[in-house]
């Protein structure tokens, strides 16, 4: 990464076009009738769940990839992506949290969705976060053409469905109080975090053109920093408190449930986390795009992350 680049004021500018764009496309439309249709209260929640929080890590991640792809710069395809899948994500930890799931109180530093606004509605809010994120990746067609919406909606559906971070859920949820091996435990996180996380990945190539080499490359990169993002996350939650993390801390060891930390010790479980940054490192290098200084600073950011 050459001294030139300033990942903060860039970080800045691509946070600023996604929380305009998510207030934007999670209001009602007041030329639309079918707009006022919803309770207020179902937006209410769906809004709680999506802002005034959260790192952003997977629009960033799609913003940068498209801009390493080469994407239009002025396309909508990538801030649309960037936001779906925000939106996902945001899905998922209002239906993660919920007591069914993992029975959590604290989310972004606040109460999670059904404790503030009860169960049945934490649920719809979930249900209809997930379709506005496949709504925003299919408007017209002369904002974003339809084969580059389907190739969006197929990574994004793949990446949150039972091969993906669903599937992944359910693994953990039958995980509890089990020992698993390091690769059964891969596997899970392969499915349940990394899944998404390079999704954004491709996703952002998908907005742009990159070659067979550069696409394989990538792939490589989005599942080293997923796994990167799942270990360092179970070594933050037996190393930081839950102010810092805007959640709840220890919560896994208090389930039970098997961790990075609980299977190869805190030590080791950050010498992995080192490890997959540089083999997200290496991939980036191997793709030969031009510019991926972007990517580079995300994935040190998020094995560096203190919360």
């Amino acid at each position: 990464m050459t001294a030139s680049f300033d990942f903060d004021a860039w970080i800045a500018l691509q946070l600023a076009q996604v929380e305009s764009a998510l207030h934007r496309w999670m209001q009602a439309d007041p030329t639309d009738p079918a707009s006022h249709r919803a309770p207020n209260d179902l937006m209410d929640a769906m809004r709680y769940a999506v802002q005034g929080g959260g790192k952003r890590l997977r629009p960033l991640l799609v913003l940068a990839a498209a801009q390493s792809a080469g994407a239009p710069p002025h396309s909508e395809a990538p801030l649309r992506a960037a936001c779906a899948v925000e939106l996902i994500h945001a899905y998922s930890l209002v239906h993660d949290d919920m007591p069914c799931m993992d029975n959590d109180v604290l989310r972004r530093g606040k109460p999670t969705v059904h404790v503030q606004y009860g169960q049945a509605m934490a649920l719809l809010a979930g249900d209809a976060l997930q379709a506005l994120a496949f709504e925003l990746l299919t408007p017209g067609a002369e904002q974003i053409a339809p084969a580059q919406q389907a190739r969006l909606c197929a990574l994004l559906a793949r990446a949150a469905g039972c091969d993906g971070m669903a599937g992944g859920q359910a693994i953990d949820l039958a995980s509890v109080g089990k020992r698993l091996t390091e690769v059964q435990l891969r596997d899970m996180h392969r499915l349940k975090t990394g899944a998404l996380l390079q999704a954004s990945v491709m996703m952002g190539a998908a907005c742009g053109q990159v070659n067979a080499t550069a696409h394989a490359a990538l792939q490589r990169f989005g599942a080293a920093i997923g796994l990167a993002f799942q270990v360092v996350d179970d070594i933050l939650d037996v190393t930081a408190d839950s102010v810092t993390l805007g959640k709840t801390a220890g919560k896994d060891a208090e389930a039970d449930k098997p961790t990075y930390v609980s299977l190869l010790g805190l030590d080791h479980a950050r010498s992995y986390a080192r490890e997959l940054k540089a083999q997200a490192l290496a991939a980036l290098a191997d793709s030969a795009l031009a510019d991926v200084r972007a990517l580079r600073a995300l994935a040190g950011m998020l094995v560096e992350r203190t919360c």
